[in-house]
């Protein structure tokens, strides 16, 4: 499997300023390979998540274009490239990502029912484990901290398993402890074939990477 990024750029309009236009990615190609855990870290600001959105299938490039194996994501009906994250592709977000509605064992559990795929319970039960967060698994999302919501969310990926993780700062509301945990466990994913790139502004995840990409001012280095 393969994900691969061919000259891709993302501007962004604007009325005021010098330019009439700001460009966050500026023609980046890449190619993530399965099997591999990639970082790419940069200062905020940098273009790393706009890359990491763009490469999700959930921000079409303003140039160049993105693959999945022979597949051009863009190219797709929205309800096909939908299908095709839900099925193939995780992203654990910055920010938040859960069904405020649903209980921490809910969540984690939704990726795998959608599209009438069955609940995985024992892998779900065993990610809770691992990440700490079993005695939550009653909890509404209101109720926990942001460290509990990064690891709900890093736990429903794990649980449901796709061939891309994309993770933007995962370790970014966490402890030591659980740093180590979370970075584990995606070098373990790595190593059973999936395909993980880890988006951060910090150096923990460099011990653990078979790459590592440094963004600057929108350009890969």
């Amino acid at each position: 499997m393969q994900l691969r990024a061919e000259g891709i750029s993302r501007r962004y309009f604007r009325k005021h300023g010098e330019a009439n236009y700001f460009e966050a990615v500026r023609s980046v190609s890449l190619t993530l390979e399965s099997g591999t855990f990639t970082v790419l870290n940069g200062k905020s600001g940098s273009g790393k998540t706009t890359l990491l959105n763009m490469l999700a299938g959930l921000l079409i490039p303003s140039e160049g274009r993105v693959y999945l194996d022979k597949t051009d994501l863009y190219a797709l009906e929205d309800k096909d490239l939908s299908g095709l994250r839900n099925k193939r592709i995780s992203v654990i977000p910055q920010g938040r990502s859960s069904v405020d509605t649903l209980s921490v064992y809910e969540n984690i559990l939704l990726p795998g029912i959608l599209y009438g795929g069955a609940p995985q319970t024992e892998e779900a039960e065993n990610w809770m484990e691992v990440l700490g967060i079993s005695g939550l698994r009653n909890a509404l999302p209101a109720e926990l901290s942001g460290g509990e919501l990064r690891r709900m969310a890093i736990a429903r990926t794990l649980t449901a398993s796709p061939e891309v993780i994309l993770a933007d700062e995962p370790t970014g509301d966490l402890d030591d402890d659980n740093t180590t945990v979370v970075l584990t466990a995606f070098q373990q994913a790595a190593k059973a074939g999936k395909t993980v790139l880890v988006v951060s502004h910090e150096t923990d995840a460099e011990a653990y990477a078979d790459r590592i990409y440094h963004m600057n001012n929108g350009t890969l280095e």
